[in-house]
């Protein structure tokens, strides 16, 4: 696992390219503090860190082809890469100088060009230089494991695998996005194409791009849609445990020790449990939770590991260290992100960061399996919605006042279309309420559903669960999940590796019907089903938690509140937001008339990591 940064530019006037390229690569030095690496002509600059997991001595980057024509800098891990190398060795007669995957994915462009992202599994974002026709090609993996950013400035075309590279560069200028701020504050994380950073852009999952004579194209190579056949529950439920059992130990491939995160859920227990019967010994687990009750599964963690014979290192985080460790997570994370595990998910890096270089984790599983609670529907609810959508939004208008609020909440909620209600886990605020807490300057015409509709579009004659998951899929899971995985593992130069996000998984995943994945209350079943071959059932059938964050507590007690006020009334947040609107809801959060806590929080996200990038830098 790596980081790379870069630019294109014709301006011969932009003196010491050389010094610029470094100084930009070591803003990311976090991702590879194992060495650096560059390539610098008139046209492109190239800058590498590099954290050693394969070929340790060979595989320093970047790497150039046999004839010298073409450069690459690549971030990730190709699981396949041997099966490739050999046939490219066998079918084409290519050289190879090391045993890295990266110079596989730059000897496989020289052979089959633009159809090489498809042809790779496994995580990604690279780019190649042709040094002769002054052109790009990169590419981005099939789901959003891996980060790649890009933007134009002043003719200058910069990328990376963080923003925070192109700070360096005199050509490039920070300012917000108001609508990206708009939509950050409605989905707690930014969900637009272009960043929070004015006109920088997120290269789009399972797309590849060129760029030439000045022009960036953007191409689809890979799909996630859902495909569903009929097949027996018991048959889909030994293929998923074959091809996940496959998967781990694809995973398992690295030339240093391999850790895992582990949970009290099903999806990291079912990771750990399999490595086991992988080719590499029993590894190292590792767990956090709160000092706190109905807040830590650390204790489920630990007996699990007890059963299986794992080693289990567990840490418990205080108050003052999670406060402590926000601006840090912003200024990580890139653009402001306002999912609370991303803090625990940062010290559980950190534990393990201690002992090893690669972890496996759990993500992907809800989004491919059905694992999460909103997925399902209660049986009245079901039945409810059989009736005439003109007869239930009429019902929902006659209960608008009654007194009982789970009456009312059933019949507003069932009288409307899933299009217009789910954006996903986390829905912070609507576009009202966004509107009323900004001022006009950063106040947006876009909407939630301007987002979402052309996801819910593609999959219009599908059902409910289908609409959810795909939505999921494209948003939720790659500009929120995988950006805090990537951010806070690599903040510890540590590779995280999601097996379940794996083509191969995805071949089964998006082949399930609706109710192999969740039916009446139970969701994830037949992978469930799969993970009760090597987990007691207790693991296996718990209800997704999650990471559980006490922050709506903590900041009842003034010292924590205090922080919080003291962010709301800084300068800065006068120019976002309007402070007597924010207030007033802290106070009735503090003194428990609201739970206001996700839209506080959401909100003291962003303005901590306006400070990290505006005002400390």
């Amino acid at each position: 696992m790596c980081g790379f940064t870069g630019f294109f530019s014709n301006n011969n006037e932009l003196v010491n390219r050389n010094e610029l390229i470094k100084k930009m690569a070591d803003t990311i030095i976090h991702r590879g503090p194992d060495s650096d690496g560059y390539f610098v002509d008139d046209k492109v600059a190239l800058g590498f860190r590099r954290l050693s997991i394969i070929d340790l001595e060979g595989g320093s980057q970047p790497i150039h082809s046999q004839d010298g024509r073409y450069v690459i800098v690549f971030n990730g891990e190709i699981y396949n890469y041997q099966e490739i190398r050999n046939k490219l060795i066998d079918e084409n007669g290519c050289v190879f100088s090391t045993n890295s995957d990266t110079e596989v994915i730059l000897n496989t462009y020289t052979v089959y060009k633009e159809k090489t992202a498809s042809m790779l599994r496994g995580m990604f974002a690279f780019v190649i230089y042709d040094k002769e026709q002054h052109t790009l090609y990169g590419a981005r993996d099939y789901f959003g494991i891996k980060p790649f950013y890009y933007g134009t400035f002043n003719d200058t075309f910069l990328f990376g695998s963080e923003i925070k590279s192109f700070l360096p560069h005199p050509d490039f200028k920070k300012e917000v996005n108001p609508d990206a701020l708009k939509m950050y504050l409605e989905f707690q994380y930014t969900p637009t194409k272009e960043c929070i950073f004015k006109n920088v852009y997120k290269l789009t999952p399972g797309h590849y791009f060129t760029y030439e004579n000045g022009v960036f194209t953007e191409t689809q190579y890979f799909e996630a849609d859902f495909s569903p056949e009929k097949r027996s529950f018991e048959d889909a439920v030994k293929t998923i445990d074959e091809t996940v059992l496959s998967s781990v130990e694809y995973h398992q491939i690295a030339d240093v020790e391999v850790g895992s995160f582990l949970s009290g859920g099903v999806d990291s227990s079912y990771v750990a449990s399999t490595v086991r019967k992988g080719r590499i010994k029993p590894m190292k687990t590792y767990s956090v939770g709160f000092q706190i009750e109905g807040f830590d599964e650390t204790n489920l963690a630990k007996d699990l590991c007890d059963i299986l014979k794992i080693p289990n290192r567990i840490k418990e985080i205080t108050p003052d260290e999670f406060f402590d460790a926000l601006p840090s997570v912003q200024y990580h994370s890139d653009e402001p992100h306002a999912n609370l595990s991303a803090v625990p998910l940062y010290y559980l890096s950190s534990l393990a960061a201690e002992d090893v270089k690669v972890v496996l984790s759990g993500e992907g599983a809800d989004e491919l399996f059905g694992g999460y609670d909103w997925y399902i529907q209660s049986t009245p609810s079901k039945i409810y919605q059989k009736l005439p959508l003109s007869f239930r939004k009429a019902m929902a208008n006659t209960f608008a006042k009654f007194p009982q609020r789970h009456v009312r909440t059933f019949f507003k909620t069932n009288a409307q279309r899933v299009e217009d209600t789910y954006i996903g886990q986390a829905f912070i605020m609507n576009d009202e309420q966004a509107d009323i807490i900004t001022n006009d300057k950063y106040k947006s015409s876009l909407s939630f559903k301007d987002i979402t509709a052309p996801y819910y579009e593609k999959v219009k004659d599908c059902d409910d669960l289908t609409k959810k998951m795909y939505l999921d899929m494209h948003l939720w899971l790659p500009y929120d999940i995988l950006l805090k995985a990537d951010k806070m593992t690599m903040a510890h130069s540590l590779e995280a590796r999601v097996p379940y996000l794996d083509k191969e998984v995805w071949k089964v995943a998006k082949t399930l019907t609706s109710n192999q994945k969740a039916k009446g209350r139970h969701t994830k079943r037949a992978f469930r089903q799969a993970a009760l071959s090597h987990i007691p059932s207790e693991w296996a059938n718990r209800k997704k938690a999650g990471f559980m964050v006490p922050f709506r507590v903590w900041i009842r007690d003034a010292k924590y509140g205090d922080r919080v006020k003291k962010q709301f009334s800084a300068d800065y947040a006068k120019e976002f937001f309007n402070i007597d609107v924010l207030n007033k809801m802290l106070n009735d959060h503090l003194e428990g008339k609201a739970n206001n806590a996700r839209v506080i929080y959401t909100v003291y996200s962003f303005l901590l990591w306006y400070e990290q990038y505006f005002v400390l830098r």
